[in-house]
């Protein structure tokens, strides 16, 4: 594990916000460390408003799409919306067809199955368009480079909006309307919003002519931080305003489905963090494990009860999900050893009844263990598909673009991507990638690394400390909880182990004559021997809160010590 302290900000910048804002300096650093550097900015970060957002028509072809839906409604046309059957995808679909269902009832929904269809627009879903007699396909979070699909519709008379996020190919399908700020020529002024985001942006403008403010939509966000959350991308900008929004909807009116979720899971007030990793796998369980269907159906559920049913089954899937995952990891590290590939510059592994709905958080699984690109092959019928993860500062996208000519198809971003070959491609594309891996990752890139924001000692941690650090939140790409760095720290002889395994470490630390504060360290059973006997040792943490019996206490969680 290697630490790296984040160089210092200008002394400058840091002392003008100092000045500016009444704050310590290293909570100035901390600002001007994510790129917050006047007090304008600081209170856009610390005051989120819904005036901050963006005019949706700033999004080029948004005044096509818009049009082309109202002439939809006015001609009494059928609308399809169609969506992929992950998190973003379904939360998307969800909030489209519920806004347009509000005022007009010819509007279906389809998610593509994950195995029999695979990602993104299909052939079978466009049939289905054309025997039911939908004339419009709203496409959300897929379809930027859907160019043979979209010109199948174009034959059968259906036009396509597509709401995309990832990056565009050469060419764009030639849909009625593409809605992606990453396009070359988008002017958008922010250009990572999630594909719930974009569904949110058209509700947003279809709203403006129903004389509609943004504060009619509020209750739509639970669905885009939701996704916000589950998509990983960057906590800044719009992002963070419509995650804070969203999390206010979350923790106080939330939709039946959400709530159905919130109601097993027994927890007050949930942050970013819960959405992540309460909320989201449980949406995400129904595509891997069933349909996305079932998700969607749980997001537009409008009676509590119905929603507590299709929750359970949800919460049935999840708990078969996890078994899953557990075993494919434990038989996808027995392989890499099996190969001699410990010493790799890439885990590429492939079993043909490995569960195509699990693959991708087995790919993260193994990161763990062996840090490197990783990829999970399955059987899809008579094609080989894969989910891909990177780490850190690699980007696995242009890596696959480097293997295409033994690719079938590919897609995705910078950290994580899906693809297919044909069987006899395996060996050729997998000692292709190895090679590409090697020649162009950086060695700094194969050892995980802990980004530290600041040293300070224990007396710096103060209830005000505590009340700043929590407005920065939700936190996210870009936007992480900070990260301390304290050295010369020793247990007071509290120091335990905990969990199944003992794979935990629970301590209770101080610091020169500081006060002692409990500190709890998962996964750090191991390095017990550290802290035993008093011996000094150097802590990397971030500072939580831990509610106990209704008390509420200062906590550090352990990332590392030394």
């Amino acid at each position: 594990m290697r630490w790296t302290i984040k160089p210092k900000p200008s002394e400058e910048k840091v002392k003008n916000l100092v000045e500016a804002l009444k704050v310590e300096e290293f909570v100035a650093t901390l600002l001007v460390q994510r790129g917050i550097e006047t007090y304008e900015e600081a209170r856009q970060f610390f005051r989120p408003t819904l005036n901050d957002l963006h005019n949706p028509y700033l999004m080029k072809d948004m005044d096509k799409a818009v049009e082309r839906i109202e002439l939809a409604i006015e001609n009494g046309e059928n609308i399809l919306v169609f969506g992929d059957y992950d998190v973003d995808g379904t939360t998307a679909v969800s909030l489209v067809s519920s806004y347009l269902k509000t005022y007009y009832l010819n509007v279906a929904t389809y998610i593509p199955d994950r195995y029999d269809e695979g990602y993104g627009i299909s052939f079978k879903g466009i049939d289905y368009a054309d025997d039911n007699n939908f004339s419009l396909i709203i496409a959300l979070d897929c379809g930027i480079k859907s160019i043979d699909h979209v010109g199948y519709a174009k034959e059968r008379n259906i036009d396509f909006i597509i709401c995309d996020h990832h990056r565009p190919g050469e060419f764009l399908p030639e849909a009625v309307a593409v809605l992606d700020p990453k396009r070359d020529d988008c002017s958008y002024p922010y250009d990572e919003l999630c594909g719930c985001g974009i569904g949110f942006k058209l509700i947003q403008a279809l709203g403006e002519n129903r004389n509609q403010t943004i504060e009619d939509l509020t209750s739509y966000l639970d669905l885009v931080a939701t996704a916000i959350a589950a998509d990983i991308v960057p906590m800044t900008g719009e992002n963070r305003i419509l995650a804070y929004f969203g999390l206010q909807v979350i923790n106080s009116d939330p939709r039946p489905g959400i709530k159905a979720l919130i109601h097993q899971i027994k927890k007050q007030t949930l942050d970013i963090t819960d959405v992540v990793f309460i909320i989201a796998p449980r949406i995400n369980a129904a595509g891997r494990i069933k349909h996305g269907n079932h998700a969607v159906e749980l997001l537009s559920e409008f009676d509590f009860e119905q929603a507590q049913q299709f929750a359970s089954e949800i919460e049935a899937y999840n708990s078969e999900r996890k078994d899953l995952d557990k075993q494919i990891t434990k038989e996808a590290l027995g392989q890499i050893i099996e190969n001699n590939e410990k010493e790799c510059f890439t885990t590429v592994v492939f079993q043909e009844d490995w569960h195509k709905g699990v693959i991708g958080i087995v790919a993260s699984r193994l990161i763990e263990t062996y840090y490197r690109p990783t990829l999970v092959f399955t059987k899809s019928g008579d094609k080989y598909a894969a989910s891909a993860r990177s780490v850190k500062g690699f980007d696995v996208y242009n890596a696959l673009e480097a293997c295409s000519e033994h690719l079938e198809q590919f897609g995705g971003h910078m950290y994580a991507a899906g693809m297919t070959l044909l069987e006899e491609n395996y060996q050729l594309f997998k000692n292709a990638f190895e090679k590409v891996v090697e020649e162009t990752i950086h060695p700094d890139s194969l050892t995980p690394e802990i980004s530290i924001d600041a040293e300070i000692n224990f007396s710096d941690i103060t209830p005000k400390l505590m009340r700043i650090l929590q407005q920065f939140e939700p936190f996210g790409p870009q936007n992480m909880t900070p990260v301390f760095l304290t050295k010369n720290v020793k247990d007071t002889g509290y120091s335990k182990r905990l969990g199944v395994e003992d794979e935990h470490l629970k301590l209770f630390v101080k610091q020169n004559n500081s006060e002692g504060i409990a500190a709890i360290g998962f996964g750090l059973g191991n390095k017990m021997d550290l802290v035993t006997n008093k011996k000094p040792f150097d802590a990397v943490y971030c500072i939580d809160e831990n509610e106990w019996n209704g008390k509420t206490s200062i906590q550090l969680r352990l990332k590392d010590i030394k």
